[in-house]
């Protein structure tokens, strides 16, 4: 198990950029690193995932092109940097970690993390 905590949301005008974080209290070698978010009055839904090399991800469409995840597993840190923000962009963005040694596709799911942080807030102005 790990804990884990979501950083670097906040408040920004479209066409910007942020670049979230997340913090693992232990090792995150043997976990796939996802990023999901939650808009209000939607469901969360799935954003990113990285495979526990980093060598494999996977982006919904709707974030391809713009959204780039990575690790850093000598930190136990993953990133979100997230590019030509738009007001649809607005959410709570979740970190999850989940055992495993598959293919980043494996990980579009929510049921195949059995961690989560608490979520940082991104919302974006137009």
């Amino acid at each position: 198990q790990v804990q884990l905590v979501e950083s670097g949301g906040g408040l920004v005008q479209a066409g910007g950029s942020l670049r979230l974080s997340c913090a693992a209290s232990g090792r995150i070698s043997t976990y796939a690193m996802g990023w999901f978010r939650q808009a209000p009055g939607k469901e969360r839904e799935f954003a990113a995932a990285i495979s526990w090399s980093g060598d494999s991800t996977t982006y919904a469409d709707s974030v391809k092109g713009r959204f780039t995840i990575s690790r850093d597993n000598a930190k136990n840190t993953v990133y979100l940097q997230i590019n030509s923000l738009k007001p649809e962009d607005t959410a709570v963005y979740y970190c999850a970690a989940g055992r495993g040694y598959s293919t980043s596709s494996y990980y579009r799911y929510d049921y195949r993390y059995e961690n989560w942080g608490q979520g940082t807030q991104v919302t974006v102005s137009s």
